[in-house]
């Protein structure tokens, strides 16, 4: 299966299903799968801009809109996670994940889902050490701070991620942290040298994204957010362990970027748009060319004893942001256990039961509560798989279900209009979450936030 990555996308879909059709054509071949990493921006309409941690001057309402409303489709199945700089509202109201417009999934705050049964994990958002530990206390509407709060990512969910098995590809806006050090570091700093003081104090990206990185051993890793293309590949020797504790975030500085005090980014360097990656493949056996081969001995020599197996890898890829001549996109191939076209997106059975086994601990309150140890944790897990087999699957879990059966796109907030208000919007509550929390028969806590308890106003 090919599958397209891109960096941040900010708004820019136009210009990215472009650049894919461009490789398509050059290259004679189709892409089956989008995978965005975050600063999506999904802004339906002005009044979402008030709810993006943006200066004013950036606050436009981008490409989105027109997907969100019907006038274009993406023509790929694309999957995307959050960034630090998206309409919070929206995203929100898809916590557990959902359509953001036809064709247009969004992986949640923390999700995995199966395309042709490969599993694809990810998480939203940005770490910041303050906010790790805390439940999801934000409210609409948004004030400064908990504007930029609601986009740092909680334990509650990387606990949750820690319970998956492995998934083939993972998701993350931010980098984990020390993935420099399995790449060329001297490379990075000669390109981005305003990185030099994060790395040496160990700062430069996310704590728990590493921890993940350590446990899942994904194959794959895509990020963006630092704004620049950048290859490593973390060699797993034994069990890593998860790291689920905050550390001092990353310090960095961009005089070209986008800052909104606490988080600000750095911005790339310039390069080509579209690279092709092949997946990569076993290793074939070393040959000794001056090695006598007697066909006929083989019954008569004892073979030696075979070589231990290779410790498990995963390549970590960062991406750009979509600009001209920045390699903000890439293209590989990945083994999928089927083939069908278009792709099949389904839920992933393990995700579901971490779902409905975690739901209890999500807090809605500034503190958050304690969490199980991780051996009761996992039996939760196992016996909620068993209900959702039993419950949702219904024997049928090679199948798998299908998404598009329990969640619909549906246009919960109104289009752009001609005016452009900017006063906060109102709160929407989803029907997709209300269908998801539904079959999984879990509180739907997500639409609990809505100020005053109550639902969308005028």
């Amino acid at each position: 299966m090919k599958i397209a990555i891109e960096g941040c996308c900010h708004g820019e879909l136009d210009a990215i299903y472009a650049e894919i059709a461009r490789v398509e054509q050059q290259n004679g071949y189709n892409v089956d799968l989008l995978l965005v990493c975050g600063d999506f921006q999904a802004i339906r309409n002005h009044r979402d801009l008030a709810c993006m941690a943006v200066p004013d001057k950036y606050k436009q309402l981008g490409g989105f809109a027109k997907y969100y409303t019907g006038q274009a489709k993406a023509p790929i199945l694309t999957l995307v996670i959050g960034g630090n700089h998206e309409a919070s509202n929206y995203l929100w109201e898809l916590y557990h994940g959902g359509w953001l417009a036809p064709n247009i999934y969004y992986l949640g705050h923390a999700g995995c889902v199966q395309v042709n049964g490969l599993r694809i994990a990810g998480a939203s958002g940005i770490f910041k050490p303050g906010d790790f530990h805390l439940g999801h206390y934000e409210r609409p509407p948004y004030t400064h701070g908990t504007m930029r709060s609601i986009y740092h990512i909680r334990e509650y969910n990387i606990r949750r991620l820690s319970l998956l098995s492995s998934p083939t590809i993972f998701l993350s806006h931010d980098w984990p942290q020390g993935i420099e050090h399995h790449g060329n570091t001297g490379d990075l700093i000669r390109r981005k040298p305003y990185f030099r003081e994060d790395i040496r104090k160990g700062a430069l990206g996310s704590p728990p994204m590493m921890g993940l990185l350590r446990t899942l051993k994904p194959q794959w890793w895509f990020s963006a957010h630092l704004h620049c293309r950048f290859e490593a590949v973390v060699v797993h020797e034994g069990d890593g362990g998860g790291q689920h504790q905050g550390a001092k975030g990353a310090e960095k500085t961009n005089p070209d970027e986008i800052n909104i005090d606490e988080d600000e980014e750095p911005q790339a360097d310039a390069g080509a748009a579209a690279e092709v990656k092949e997946a990569p493949k076993p290793a074939a056996a070393p040959i000794n060319p001056d090695e006598i081969a007697l066909d006929d001995e083989a019954d008569e020599v004892e073979a030696p004893p075979p070589p231990p197996p290779p410790p498990t890898q995963t390549r970590f890829l960062a991406l750009d942001k979509c600009l001209p001549r920045r390699k903000f996109l890439e293209i590989i191939d990945v083994d999928a256990p089927s083939s069908s076209y278009p792709p099949m997106l389904t839920f992933d059975p393990e995700w579901l039961a971490i779902t409905r086994a975690f739901n209890t601990y999500m807090s809605l309150e500034r503190r958050q509560g304690t969490y199980p140890d991780e051996g009761s944790a996992r039996e939760s897990v196992r016996e909620a798989l068993v209900w959702v087999r039993e419950h949702i699957l219904k024997g049928k879990e090679g199948e798998g279900l299908k998404v598009e059966e329990v969640q619909q796109f549906v246009t919960t907030a109104p289009g752009p209009t001609t005016d452009k208000p900017r006063a906060p919007p109102p709160y929407y509550p989803n029907p997709q979450t209300a269908a998801f929390c539904s079959m999984l028969q879990i509180e739907n806590k997500v639409d609990q936030v809505a100020a005053g308890g109550s639902g969308p106003s005028s």
